[in-house]
């Protein structure tokens, strides 16, 4: 069976890639979880604020004829934990992927921010405007204060992920099939 000559590049290049001192060095394990510290810390400050000072009294006030809407009792945390937690989890992975691939930089993680924030916070409000437990009010307050907290902790990832100059040689090194960050 014969292969191209892009199939053999590729071959070539991916196994170079991914020798044991490779694996080892290509996750930037510190930089994520301090990163990961810093964006938790932001998030939930952030989740926190924006829930207890608008959207929980805005939410009474729309749904008054609804029993217990907006309760605050320890299932509730719990499931604001799980919440939160993927949230955190996703935002930061998300934005160091698309940084990893488009460059890092403020615009490109501003961007990433904003495609994150449509995905999850544009979708989950759209969908809770359209079985009427949400109103266009409630919307226009939660909507702009998610998409401050996406980017501000895009922005997070940028600074926290960005590669020093030296990675950054490696990792061009690497595209063209020798050892390195990647």
């Amino acid at each position: 069976m014969e292969t191209s000559p892009l199939n053999n590049s590729y071959a070539s290049e991916s196994n170079a890639c991914m020798n044991d001192s490779n694996i080892k060095s290509a996750f930037p394990t510190k930089a994520f979880v301090t990163t990961l510290v810093v964006n938790t810390i932001w998030i939930n400050v952030s989740e926190v604020f924006r829930y207890f000072v608008f959207v929980m009294p805005m939410m009474r006030t729309a749904l008054s004829s609804v029993e217990n809407v907006a309760p605050m009792n320890v299932g509730v945390f719990a499931i604001w934990g799980l919440w939160d937690t993927i949230l955190v989890l996703t935002a930061t992975l998300f934005v160091w992927l698309f940084l990893e691939r488009f460059g890092y930089g403020r615009r490109n993680a501003m961007l990433a921010g904003g495609l994150f924030w449509m995905a999850v916070f544009v979708i989950l409000w759209l969908g809770l405007l359209n079985m009427n437990l949400a109103t266009p009010k409630i919307l226009g307050v939660a909507l702009p204060l998610a998409l401050v907290e996406i980017v501000v902790a895009a922005i997070i990832v940028d600074w926290g992920m960005r590669p020093t100059p030296q990675q950054t040689h490696n990792h061009a090194v690497n595209r063209s099939g020798e050892v390195g960050r990647f």
